[in-house]
């Protein structure tokens, strides 16, 4: 059972904020790292960043996910898809004009607005076709999506996996730079931060089913006391650092390449 409120309804989940901030304290890391080895041009910089490479995928899905789970407890996910697609591309913009070397076209926050809408869109389907009763929890839906993001993982390389068993690969007709938001894109596409549909629409959509859960106040009671302040902070607050913790640690890269070359 969930932790009530006085009001009797589910309390915060502070275990998803907590999450979610600690996935928004490593990218920034990681971020940081990058700066450090390409703008900087620090060997130390690119042994770290090229260190913690295989855990940008696991805390970026973190963040999917719990993405995911919000999306039952937010009034208007279409609202909200709507507002952070004009904040992506608002970076896209300022990426183009200002850094156009690290042009971000499709990155999380595009992929995270799109799924956004388009879940807000089934939902208001759903309320059309008079169903108004959530659909009852299962696991397997959630199975289904974690299989079909291992099949599809590598579809933007050009293949299909089982992984450890065997690998198709995609034809190469089918990869076109407009059909990059999607996973498939053609020669010439590129983007600093790039976070297709394909395979990550799979993450996202078992946060939703998860977030049944969370809606009904199921969540294991454990998940919902605060106990690390600080993640809980930056996962509240997610957004905001995630759109300016770029800019900061590259406008002071970009100080300190200035003070280092002009003693």
């Amino acid at each position: 059972m969930a932790e009530k409120s006085p009001a009797g309804k589910p309390g915060r989940i502070y275990l998803m904020d907590e999450l979610r901030g600690f996935a928004v304290f490593c990218m920034v890391f990681y971020h940081g790292f990058y700066t450090m080895a390409y703008l900087l041009g620090l060997p130390i910089g690119e042994w770290l960043y090229r260190f913690f490479m295989p855990a940008e995928p696991w805390f970026a899905g973190l963040f999917i996910l719990i993405a995911g789970v919000s999306s039952n407890l937010t009034r208007s996910n279409l609202v909200r898809g709507v507002k952070l697609l004009g904040v992506a591309l608002l970076v896209t913009l300022a990426t183009a004009v200002a850094v156009p070397q690290e042009l971000i076209v499709f990155g999380i926050l595009h992929f995270l607005s799109v799924c956004m809408i388009v879940f807000g869109l089934l939902q208001l389907l759903r309320r059309r076709l008079g169903k108004t009763e959530e659909p009852p929890f299962s696991v397997w839906p959630v199975i289904v999506c974690a299989v079909l993001f291992a099949v599809t993982r590598y579809v933007p390389n050009g293949y299909l996996q089982i992984p450890f068993v065997l690998r198709v690969l995609v034809p190469r007709e089918w990869y076109q730079p407009w059909l990059a938001p999607l996973g498939l894109p053609g020669a010439g596409f590129s983007s600093a931060d790039y976070f297709p549909l394909i395979p990550w629409c799979f993450v996202f959509a078992a946060g939703t089913v998860l977030g049944r859960l969370a809606k009904a106040g199921r969540f294991p009671k454990w998940m919902y006391p605060s106990r690390v302040p600080f993640f809980s902070f930056l996962g509240r607050h997610a957004l905001l650092i995630y759109i300016v913790h770029q800019p900061v640690i590259y406008g002071a890269g970009l100080l300190i390449r200035l003070l280092v070359s002009h003693p």
